[in-house]
């Protein structure tokens, strides 16, 4: 089985990155400060440069509150300034980070994918997943779990492979789904518990009150039984008794 693409869903738990990664902003402002003097008079005047060296008799003017902004500009975007921000500045799936951000917490349900092969085990997945995100974190803290869609979630053992049991579940996301959680916040839910979560309260508390019923006729059943029981075992027991004390 060669590599594919596995696709994992995020849960709402914290990761914690310390990134090292710079990547240049698509939005960041052009350094060059004649660039930007004639991009503000080009724009606040309305007429470009050739149209001024066509109709030289034309003067502009440029008021004393754009001078102060082009100035101001100037001022705070400095090289050092701008390669600070390129240092400090992050990109984690599409969300931008300053150095100051500490804490990564992915919206509950968000899709990563990642590009595994048949032979990758659990914690082989977990180190490529905290590596795409820069997650210094140890992979212990992590585990992956495959939720299914009637609430069964399983957690894959360290050994395992989680492309093998994607392939064996099939390609369809609406039956199960592989969630990545903090390992002392998931815990394995069976299919017969599974049954009761998508109950709401009051079905729950009925479901309750019957079995409770239920408890009560079968230990009601087992007390009838056993005193049953009992008093045969006594009354062997004293007619050995008295068929000894004759002989």
């Amino acid at each position: 089985m060669g590599e594919q693409k596995m696709c994992v869903k995020l849960s709402e738990e914290k990761l914690i990155p310390r990134l090292s990664v710079a990547k240049k902003l698509p939005g960041e402002a052009n350094n060059n400060p004649q660039d930007r003097t004639r991009g503000s008079a080009s724009s606040g005047g309305e007429v470009s440069a050739g149209e001024e060296e066509d109709s030289p008799q034309l003067l502009r003017t440029r008021s004393d509150a754009s001078f102060m902004r082009v100035q101001r500009r100037t001022k705070t975007r400095t090289p050092e300034n701008l390669q600070r921000l390129r240092t400090h500045r992050f990109s984690i799936n599409g969300h931008f980070y300053n150095h100051k951000t500490s804490v990564f917490t992915p919206a509950f349900g968000s899709v990563t994918n990642v590009r595994v092969n048949s032979s990758m085990t659990t914690v082989q997945v977990l180190n490529l997943l905290l590596h795409k995100f820069r997650v210094e974190n140890k992979c212990e803290e992590f585990v992956l779990y495959m939720v299914h869609e009637s609430g069964e979630k399983t957690r894959f053992k360290d050994g395992e492979y989680p492309l093998v049991t994607r392939v064996l579940y099939g390609p369809c996301e609406k039956i199960s789904k592989i969630f990545i959680m903090e390992a002392d916040l998931g815990e394995e839910v069976t299919y017969d518990v599974a049954q009761y979560i998508k109950f709401e309260i009051p079905v729950l508390d009925s479901f309750v009150e019957k079995l409770k019923e239920e408890e009560e006729r079968e230990i009601n059943k087992l007390t009838k039984k056993y005193s049953a029981l009992k008093s045969m075992i006594r009354q062997q027991l004293e007619h050995k008794a008295l068929t000894g004390d004759r002989a």
